[in-house]
């Protein structure tokens, strides 16, 4: 073989070598991008998935957008959390519902650090709440403990809504319900909104609802949050809020910040919400009278009882303290 077609040939092998090992090398870093991707939390631009093309047609449908205001509804009792958007119209119509996979605790506010308990309240979400690399797939800060709990002294961090299905005091979504969750809020800051609006009830906060659970020790606390429940009701639009007096304060008017401890200033006067107050009053009297009547039937029933075990007592004590003598068997005739 000529010189010339033997180096000629060595070039060709080397050649294809050269490519062939090019070739694995993509493959193994695609490959390692991929496992990648796959492996770190947070590293898969999860937080920026878009808003399905069916949800925006829905949105636009009810005269919305992504990029208007939101709010969240959340209920312990029918666990469920609502996302409602402003309309055209300027008010809010409920969005869309998504149930609660898990919470922890009972009904009623979150009180220390490790208590287990899933918060209650009004609550304000920013953008540097919102947590996209987080361990339960995505997921956004309450703000616990807002104004009102630090005003009572209650302790307790990292208070979440995120996906997943567990929960230490958060509420878990599932994955894909955060998912669609996270992106409505993602868009409504996109849209120039600060903030939303995150509002926690044990249930439905309907006047029958409060007087079942008159006998709580919640129950200030839950007739306090259910003024806020209420104007956003009959308003369709989230109330201001503050804090004085240790309590809520709906719609003050007031021109800044208040003092958690000091007095509260007038509100806004609202007729339907003076109209639900005085339902709520009746419903608790209701349930009231009934408990006294029920507790006087049941002082009868054992001032009575008493009294029969008296006269039986007195009875026996007639005896020397012995059973009453008892009527002679009959003697058998022979």
């Amino acid at each position: 073989m000529p010189r010339g077609a033997e180096c000629s040939g060595l070039v060709v092998i080397a050649s294809f070598f050269h490519r062939l090992a090019a070739f694995f090398i993509i493959v193994w870093v695609g490959f390692g991008l991929a496992a990648c991707a796959g492996f770190v939390k947070g590293g898969d631009n999860r937080h920026n998935i878009p808003l399905a093309p069916a949800l925006v047609k829905a949105l636009h449908d009810m005269g919305s957008s992504p990029g208007e205001a939101m709010v969240i509804r959340i209920f312990k009792t029918e666990e469920i959390l609502e996302v409602w958007k402003r309309t055209s119209s300027g008010q809010y119509k409920l969005f869309k519902t998504y149930a609660i996979c898990a919470y922890s605790g009972e009904l009623g506010p979150k009180m220390k650090e490790g208590d287990y308990q899933s918060p209650e309240g009004f609550y304000t979400v920013t953008p540097g709440l919102m947590n996209p690399k987080s361990n339960y797939f995505l997921a956004f800060n309450t703000g616990f403990p807002n104004k009102f709990d630090r005003a009572h002294g209650r302790t307790g961090s990292h208070l979440m809504v995120h996906g997943d299905c567990k929960s230490v005091g958060c509420y878990a979504m599932t994955d894909a319900g955060m998912a669609e969750i996270y992106a409505l809020a993602r868009e409504s800051f996109k849209g120039g909104n600060p903030n939303f609006q995150v509002q926690i009830f044990p249930f439905r906060m309907t006047s029958a609802s409060l007087a079942a659970h008159a006998s709580s020790p919640h129950l200030s606390f839950w007739q306090n949050i259910k003024e806020g429940y209420d104007l956003f009701d009959i308003n369709k639009a989230p109330p201001a809020w503050d804090v004085c007096e240790q309590r809520y304060v709906f719609n003050p008017m007031a021109s800044g910040p208040l003092d958690e401890m000091g007095a509260c200033p007038p509100v806004i006067q609202n007729a339907a919400l003076d109209a639900r107050k005085a339902a709520d009053s009746q419903a608790l009297s209701n349930v009231m009278a009934l408990a006294d009547r029920q507790a006087s039937e049941q002082a009868a029933i054992r001032a009575r009882g008493e009294a029969v075990n008296g006269f039986f007592s007195g009875i026996g004590n007639m005896f020397g303290g012995q059973p009453a003598p008892q009527p002679a068997a009959a003697t058998p005739v022979q």
